[in-house]
């Protein structure tokens, strides 16, 4: 049964920033709103079972989210936080692409940085052994090509040159894996032309060394959310 009050041993408030962290909350406790949402900019909820955002409306300041390690499904609905710039949902339980950037598009006009590792919806090997690199390349043009102001994309800076590709070609990105097969399908948008890609992403030429072999960490008890942010991409 989710708690009814809040632990006060858990809960950490310091110059603006609130964290509650580990308590196994479903939901946001009321509580935490009705105390501190006029005075937050930065708000972590790691480590909980959250699976909805109600109450996030009532943090009308803030500017950095974290929810990493939780139940946040597709069903999720964001509130319009205008002033938020980062947020960071690593590894929860978001497989529909499409519908989670239109979420951030229209309710989020000011984020820069987003980081969605380990979930579905992000196709690398935290959340497939069936994807690679190149799934993965596909997938950040594709979500630069929708949010174009972003600065950083999981645990990677946006690169101009990418950011150059991203708004050229990402329209055509968008990778599906259609139940039962097992290759890969681009879903290009009704009356487009199809605009052939090599295999090889290295050969695009103009991005020499761009691409490689990634490497991707998600270890620890806390939260890695803004971990890749300088204090000069602020």
């Amino acid at each position: 049964m989710e708690p009814s009050h809040i632990n006060a041993f858990a809960l950490s408030f310091d110059k603006n920033r609130l964290s509650y962290c580990g308590q196994d909350c479903q939901r946001i406790p009321p509580s935490l709103w009705n105390m501190y949402g006029t005075k937050v900019y930065y708000l972590d909820l790691s480590y909980n079972n959250i699976e909805t955002l109600k109450g996030l409306e009532n943090f009308k300041g803030l500017e950095e989210l974290i929810l990493d390690n939780n139940k946040l499904g597709d069903t999720v609905n964001f509130p319009h936080l205008p002033r938020l710039r980062t947020l960071s949902i690593n590894k929860n339980q978001i497989s529909d692409l499409d519908r989670l950037i239109n979420e951030i598009s229209k309710n989020f006009p000011s984020l820069t940085y987003l980081s969605l590792l380990s979930n579905k919806a992000c196709p690398n090997q935290l959340s497939d052994n069936d994807k690679d690199d190149a799934d993965y390349q596909r997938y950040r043009y594709f979500v630069l090509y929708k949010l174009p102001n972003l600065r950083f994309l999981d645990s990677k800076r946006v690169s101009t040159a990418e950011s150059k590709e991203a708004a050229t070609r990402g329209e055509f990105m968008r990778v599906r894996r259609p139940t039962g097969d097992k290759n890969s399908s681009v879903v290009l948008p009704t009356g487009t032309t199809l605009r052939p890609l090599p295999v090889d992403l290295n050969a695009l030429g103009k991005h020499k060394g761009a691409y490689g072999k990634c490497l991707y960490k998600y270890t620890g008890k806390h939260s890695e959310g803004n971990r890749f942010i300088l204090n000069s991409d602020l």
